[in-house]
C-alpha cells in the first residue's frame, strides 16, 4: 500500500539584506541605495543655502526686501532690479560657484589623502595657481577671461610636483601633506618674489586678488567656472562612486578588482582643477576646501565624505563669510579670506593638536 507524500512548504525566497541606515529608492528599473541622514543632511543644508542667498541679495548699501528679491530671481519686474540683479547677483553666483567648487575638491583630496590635514590649500595646489596668477599679472596678462586658465595651469603644476616627490611605492597620507606644505612654503616665496619686482599698480592688484576676494567679481570670472564645472559633472557622478573603494583598505580594494593607482590620480586631478579654477575666479579663499568636507563629514556620518553635502557647506562658508565681510566693518569692505582664514586656521591647529594626541 502506497503512502500519501507528504506536503513540503516551499523554500522563502532569500531577502536581500542592505546596509543599516539605507533605503532603496527605484526609477523604473533602476534602483539604487541611498543614506536616509546624509539625504536630509543634504536638504537642510540646501535650505540654509537658499537663506544664505535670499539674505546676501538682501543686505547692502541699502536694504531689499526679500520679496523684490524674489520676485527679481523670477525675472518679473521690480524696482530693486538693479541693485539685485545687476549689483549683487554676479558676485553672489560667483561666491557660490567658488564655495561649491572648493567644497568638491577638499573632499577629493581629503578622499585620497586619507588625511583630515589635506586640502588644496595645505598641499600647494592654490600656492600653485597663486604664484601662476601672480607671476602672468606681472607680465602684463590681467584679463579676468585668461587667468582661470592659468591658475589651473599652476595648480596642476604644483600637484604633479606634490605628487611625484609624495610617491615611494605607494602615496603614504603623512608624506603627502609634509610635501605639499613644503611646496606650499616655496611657492609662496615665488610669489612674494613677483611681486616685489612687478609694477607698483599689478602688485597692489595681486595682492587684493591674494587675500581671496569676491569684489568686483561678476559674470566674466563666474563664466570659465561654469562652464568647468558643467564639463565635469559625469566625471564627478563616476568620483562619487570611485570614492567607496578608496575609502577600503589596498589590500581589499586590490582583492575586488580595483586598480588604485588610477582611481586615485583622477580623483587628485579632478580636485585640482576644481580648486584650481575656482582660485582663478576669485583668488585663494583659504580652508573652504579644509573646512567643508569636514564639517559634512560630520553632519553626514557617512563612510566616505559626501561631495553633494560638501559642496552645499563650501557655498554657504563663502556666501556667509562674505556678508559679514561686507557689513562687519561697513563701508570698510574685507576680503572674504580674511575671514575664512580666521576661523580656518585655528580649526587647523586643532586638527593638527589632535592628531598628535592620537599618536
Amino acid at each position: 500500500m502506497t503512502q500519501p507524500l507528504e506536503r513540503t512548504a516551499p523554500t522563502p525566497a532569500p531577502r536581500r539584506l542592505r546596509p543599516s541606515g539605507y533605503t532603496v529608492a527605484r526609477a523604473g528599473d533602476v534602483s539604487f541605495l541611498l543614506h536616509r541622514r546624509a539625504c536630509a543632511v543634504a536638504v537642510l543644508l540646501a535650505v540654509v543655502l537658499a537663506v544664505t542667498v535670499v539674505a546676501s541679495l538682501c543686505v547692502g548699501e541699502s536694504y531689499v526686501s526679500p520679496t523684490e528679491v524674489v520676485r527679481v530671481l523670477l525675472g518679473q519686474p521690480s524696482p530693486d532690479e538693479l541693485v539685485v540683479g545687476t549689483l549683487r547677483l554676479p558676485r553672489l553666483v560667483t561666491g557660490l560657484l567658488v564655495g561649491a567648487a572648493f567644497g568638491v575638491s577638499g573632499a577629493l583630496i581629503q578622499t585620497v589623502a586619507r588625511n583630515s590635514l589635506a586640502s588644496p590649500d595645505v598641499i600647494g595646489v592654490t600656492h600653485g595657481a597663486g604664484a601662476a596668477t601672480v607671476t602672468a599679472m606681472t607680465f602684463g596678462i590681467t584679463s579676468y577671461s585668461v587667468l582661470p586658465y592659468v591658475s589651473v595651469a599652476g595648480g596642476l603644476s604644483a600637484a604633479v610636483f606634490v605628487y611625484v616627490f609624495a610617491w615611494r611605492g605607494g602615496l603614504h597620507a603623512t608624506r603627502f601633506v609634509l610635501v605639499g606644505i613644503g611646496v606650499s612654503i616655496a611657492l609662496g616665496s615665488l610669489t612674494r618674489l613677483f611681486l616685489t619686482k612687478g609694477d607698483y599698480l599689478v602688485a597692489q592688484q595681486a595682492k587684493v586678488w591674494l587675500t581671496g576676494s569676491l569684489n568686483g567679481r561678476g559674470y566674466d570670472q563666474a563664466a570659465p567656472l561654469a562652464l568647468v564645472v558643467a564639463v565635469l559633472v559625469p566625471a564627478l557622478l563616476w568620483a562619487a562612486h570611485a570614492q567607496r573603494m578608496v575609502c577600503l583598505d589596498d589590500s581589499t580594494a586590490t582583492a575586488l578588482g580595483v586598480r588604485l593607482g588610477p582611481v586615485r590620480l583622477g580623483l587628485t586631478g579632478l580636485g585640482v582643477v576644481l580648486a584650481s579654477v575656482a582660485t582663478g575666479a576669485a583668488g585663494p579663499v583659504d580652508f573652504v576646501a579644509l573646512l567643508a568636507p569636514q564639517i559634512a563629514h560630520r553632519l553626514t556620518r557617512t563612510a566616505q565624505i559626501p561631495l553633494l553635502s560638501s559642496a552645499l557647506t563650501g557655498a554657504s562658508i563663502v556666501l556667509v563669510a562674505d556678508l559679514l565681510a561686507r557689513r562687519l566693518f561697513s563701508p570698510v569692505e574685507l576680503p572674504v579670506g580674511v575671514l575664512t582664514a580666521a576661523v580656518g586656521a585655528p580649526y587647523l591647529m586643532w586638527l593638527i593638536a589632535r592628531n598628535r594626541r592620537r599618536r
